[in-house]
């Protein structure tokens, strides 16, 4: 159990998995600085500035609101613990229908936008020599066989990469980083407010068609995933003195991670000879 109170800075604290994680720290005592792109829904969800919270309204994809939200925070909190990379959207959309906008758009939340956090944060967290970051990706950035979702896919196994080079760049400065791979948890994500559907649909598809449908119809309100407990895991895991790189959250998302690896494993040892035949002759 956390005895000595952290500072966090959490993107995407109005609702979802960063709402209830923030929550759940100003309930046990630490100091939170929450973002969210309209501060009136920032307040209305986690009430007024106080001691241990500062809303921040931040536009993540601009470089100096982001820049500004960290150095308030230092500012108002005296330091910077711990980093989560919560915001982003689903963006649905074949590769072929999708257009340029539509795709870069997506990255610009999913990865720049992360990116533009840990530009600004990672000097105050290298000058403490301590910190720990977590980025959120989705079990879809680890098993990304989803027709219809390939713009919110490769955001996702971006961001993921991303995180395993930032382990291995920041370990030696006692930094720690965590990529998290929730299954489905039950948020507004597959809302209209929130999913965004390509405007070009193309008919041959027809699998595309289906999913969509099903996260629309079926799915939406009905996720496995408790974002309460997913924070509660978060916490858990920022508390560990030996944190995962890799964490993954919920039953589904287990699975399919063991299935892709079964898969990968079968298929590497069926194709092992003429894998290793690409070599040089020894």
């Amino acid at each position: 159990m956390n005895t000595i109170p952290k500072t966090w800075f959490i993107t995407g604290a109005a609702k979802g998995i960063g709402e209830a994680l923030a929550r759940q720290l100003l309930e046990r005592g630490d100091r939170v600085a929450a973002t969210s792109r309209s501060l009136r829904s920032l307040e209305a969800a986690l009430g007024p500035p106080s001691e241990r919270l500062l809303p921040l309204q931040v536009d993540l994809t601009d470089e100096r609101s982001v820049q500004s939200a960290i150095e308030r925070t230092v500012a108002t909190f005296g330091q910077l613990d711990v980093v989560v990379n919560n915001a982003g959207y689903g963006q649905q959309g074949t590769i072929e229908a999708l257009s340029d906008t539509e795709l870069r758009k997506n990255f610009e939340v999913n990865l720049f936008a992360p990116v533009n956090v840990l530009r600004h944060a990672l000097p105050h967290l290298r000058r403490q020599r301590s910190g720990h970051i977590f980025n959120v990706a989705s079990i879809v950035g680890f098993q990304g066989g989803y027709a219809g979702w390939g713009s919110y896919v490769s955001s996702k196994f971006a961001l993921a990469g991303l995180t395993e080079s930032l382990a291995a760049e920041v370990g030696e400065l006692g930094i720690k980083a965590t990529v998290l791979y929730p299954g489905p948890v039950r948020t507004d994500f597959l809302s209209p407010g929130s999913l965004v559907v390509a405007e070009r649909q193309i008919g041959d598809y027809k699998e595309a068609q289906v999913s969509l449908e099903l996260h629309l119809g079926t799915y939406a309100g009905n996720q496995s995933g408790d974002p309460a407990r997913l924070a509660l895991l978060i916490i858990q895991a920022a508390d560990d003195a030996k944190p995962p790189l890799h964490l993954f959250a919920g039953h589904i998302a287990n699975e399919l991670a063991v299935q892709k690896m079964q898969a990968i494993g079968e298929e590497m040892e069926i194709w092992k000879v003429s894998s290793e035949a690409t070599d040089f002759p020894v």
